[in-house]
């Protein structure tokens, strides 16, 4: 019988919305005991060190790449970024070749997580062949498969007639919609934020509008089927505000932001740097600030990465020709806590409960809390502990990063899955 002791640290319930000192015995990769001074008996102790104890945090939005696109990620290097990162679980996006639209290329990504042997990776199926937006897919088919969302993130659902549809099948199969909420025939042709800075780096621009009206769309049809609706990568104030009236008047919609938009403004796109080159763009400082405040308040549900690796070469052309996307996995944790938990916008039990209970209620996976009973997916952070981002020594295959440089406080120290420590940054004691 293996045995694992966490000794000595700061165990963090976000559903309680507390922190309390405790140990927690692990048996056979379930939550044993959690209480003080307990003993290991024969097996492995780690003492924490007063460090915060969480519930293994969930990444809801990534681009692992595979099948199809395995120069940039593979299921394997993305699981290890997620691992180093402090995440126990994600969900993976469609955006595959071939697309994750059947149950051959779910049940591909299950068994390549299976196989990779670190994290829990959740698949999402694409809302329509091919991500084309025309056609459903076999939604039923695919949450047998083990697809936990549907969504064409990447490509919007351009056709209100496709998604009030695609929103009524996936209302009576139990899923929600992940939408990716962009107007194509105003953001056509654009590569970063529509304002000043495009103006001055003579860069086709992307309007904040494109994103909202997308957002206002989406509610509109949320509100009219009952379907839940999770907004994607939330970048503009206007889009805030929608959410915000829609969660008054009861809509179910959700939502997430990324560290890069509550992070970095249009200004990191200054000389051409391709690493701030995403989808939707970073904003301005306005939106910044809007941003924050409605992770404060209960807008904005969720922190996702949307870790979107590319190759050096990919990356490494003329602005305009550069794919969108940075990578996420490894530096989100101490952005969270510089930008949002030592500035006061969120307290640690606020912070984890966006990288925790919240995202596994969205999906609606087992609930993500340290208790007696439940899996042994645990996260071990040290507020303290602080870093330089060198991208050169990433777990992930993707470099392209705009945060070189950036000294972050607050990071991961372990991960551990079903029981197993399967990341252990080296500081602290096992015996």
């Amino acid at each position: 019988m293996h045995k694992l002791l966490l000794k000595g640290g700061r165990v963090v319930d976000p559903a309680a919305g507390e922190i309390f000192p405790a140990d927690i015995l692990i048996v056979k990769g379930k939550i044993a005991a959690i209480g003080q001074g307990l003993e290991a008996g024969e097996g492995t102790v780690i003492d924490v060190g007063g460090r915060l104890v969480s519930p293994g945090l969930i990444d809801m939005h990534v681009h692992f790449r595979e099948p199809g696109f395995e120069a940039k990620e593979t299921i394997a290097t993305g699981s290890r970024a997620a691992a180093r990162g402090g995440f126990t679980a994600v969900a993976c996006m469609p955006n595959t070749d071939p697309v994750a639209d059947n149950r051959a290329v779910i049940s591909y990504i299950r068994a390549r997580a299976e196989q990779a042997g670190l994290i829990k990776v959740y698949p999402v199926a694409a809302l329509t062949r091919g991500s084309r937006g025309e056609e459903l897919t076999e939604m039923a088919d695919l949450k047998e498969a083990g697809a936990v969302a549907f969504s064409d993130d990447g490509r919007p659902v351009s056709s209100a007639a496709v998604m009030r549809r695609a929103m009524q099948y996936a209302r009576m199969v139990g899923l929600p919609v992940i939408s990716h909420c962009e107007e194509p025939a105003l953001s056509a042709g654009g590569v970063m934020h529509e304002g000043y800075m495009s103006t001055v780096l003579g860069l086709p621009g992307i309007p904040a509008v494109a994103e909202e009206i997308m957002v206002a769309r989406d509610i509109i049809l949320s509100e009219h089927t009952g379907c839940p609706l999770h907004i994607a990568h939330v970048s503009t104030a206007g889009s805030v505000r929608l959410i915000r009236e829609a969660k008054a008047r009861g809509v179910p919609v959700t939502a997430e932001v990324t560290p890069h938009h509550f992070t970095l403004t249009d200004r990191a796109v200054a000389g051409y740097n391709t690493s701030a080159k995403v989808n939707p763009p970073l904003r301005t400082e306005e939106d910044v600030a809007a941003l924050k405040e409605a992770l404060a308040d209960g807008t904005i549900d969720v922190i996702a990465t949307d870790h979107a690796p590319h190759t050096v070469e990919e990356k490494d052309v003329e602005f305009q020709l550069a794919p969108f996307g940075m990578v996420g996995l490894e530096t989100a944790v101490g952005l969270v806590w510089t930008e949002l938990v030592i500035p006061g916008v969120l307290s640690p039990v606020e912070a984890i409960r966006k990288l925790t209970v919240n995202p596994a209620r969205i999906l609606g996976l087992q609930d993500d809390v340290i208790r007696v009973g439940a899996d042994a997916d645990i996260t071990i952070i040290d507020p303290g502990l602080t870093e330089v981002v060198d991208p050169s020594t990433f777990a992930s295959k993707g470099r392209n990063s705009p945060f070189s440089g950036k000294k972050l406080q607050g990071l991961p120290v372990a991960t551990i899955v079903r029981g197993r420590l399967i990341y252990d940054r080296g500081l602290l004691a096992v015996t």
